[in-house]
């Protein structure tokens, strides 16, 4: 994890990669919950009979599931300090380049693109690359902007 000691040190990282989170296992458990908060319930996530016969030979997990990981996995990458609340503000881009297969272990690498600021605080933006152990191309790439209110 890397900490910052304020707002203003964490703008003097723009442009390095953040680092790392640790893999994280995409169950059918959570596609299934992913599912039933959605109301995405296409055969490819939870029809697991069928898609034994799909190109993937299993079920996958929903490409916004893979991209809902990413708070979790960005509170190993990074934290600052005097920071009261982190705001979600959107994404400027994404891609799913690959599926999660069910059972997948997944992590997210994180590079800080900018700061700027905003009436509020500072918009943070930042690209998201998350990797699937064993498997080339990356699940999805995303480009997550945020804004830090400081305390």
């Amino acid at each position: 994890m890397r900490h910052f000691a304020s707002i203003d040190m964490l703008a003097r990282a723009a442009g390095e990669t953040l680092g790392t989170s640790d893999w994280v296992t995409v169950t059918q458990e959570a596609i299934d919950k992913f599912a039933e908060a959605t109301g995405d319930f296409q055969w490819i996530h939870v029809d697991r009979e069928r898609a034994r016969t799909s190109p993937f030979g299993t079920t996958v997990a929903h490409g916004y599931l893979t991209l809902a990981l990413a708070p979790r996995l960005m509170n190993q990458i990074y934290k600052v300090d005097g920071v009261r609340l982190r705001i979600n503000y959107g994404l400027n881009r994404v891609r799913f380049t690959e599926p999660v297969k069910s059972g997948a272990r997944v992590r997210m690498t994180l590079k800080l693109l900018s700061i700027d600021p905003t009436p509020k605080g500072v918009r943070v933006t930042t690209e998201a690359y998350f990797e699937i152990e064993g498997v080339q191309r990356p699940a999805c790439i995303a480009e997550l902007v945020a804004v830090l209110v400081p305390i």
